[in-house]
């Protein structure tokens, strides 16, 4: 299974010098909780940071900082980690929990945005998978009843 094939491809996007507030209300309208900071190069969007929800109330909201006077480029987390679209689920939740991040932006092969993938994502995917494995032993249970009558 690759990153492609669970990752959402509507990913909202901005540029560094939007304000926060302006991300804010992106994250409002798209009801999202993050906001990836692309910059535009050969026709493609290419991720260069990432806004969390949790980065406006950490880094701005708790230090008492106006939204409207910190731009995206200030605020984001630039030592983004990115994931290839062709890359191994198991492989990039193992980089996830590495660096301690929730959200990674997936990229082509250019390094063009494709994607984002969320923890959220691959909870629902793993549910999925042990619903699989559950079932599985229920039959399993069934086809013995079933031998032995």
């Amino acid at each position: 299974m690759t990153v492609r094939e669970f990752c959402t491809r509507d990913v909202v996007i901005t540029n560094k010098g939007s304000s926060i507030t302006e991300v804010a209300q992106l994250m409002r309208k798209y009801h999202v909780g993050d906001v990836v900071v692309v910059e535009r190069r050969d026709e493609q969007n290419i991720p260069v940071g990432i806004i969390t929800d949790r980065d406006i109330v950490v880094q701005l909201i708790a230090r008492g900082m106006a939204p409207d006077a910190v731009t995206a480029g200030e605020v984001m987390s630039s030592e983004l980690i990115v994931a290839r679209e062709n890359e191994g689920i198991w492989y990039t939740m193992q980089q996830m929990r590495g660096k301690g991040v929730r959200r990674i932006p997936v990229v082509n092969d250019d390094g063009g945005l494709e994607g984002i993938l969320a923890v959220d994502d691959l909870v629902e995917l793993l549910g999925q998978e042990l619903t699989l494995l559950a079932r599985v032993a229920a039959q399993g249970r069934a086809m013995e009843r079933l031998q032995q009558e």
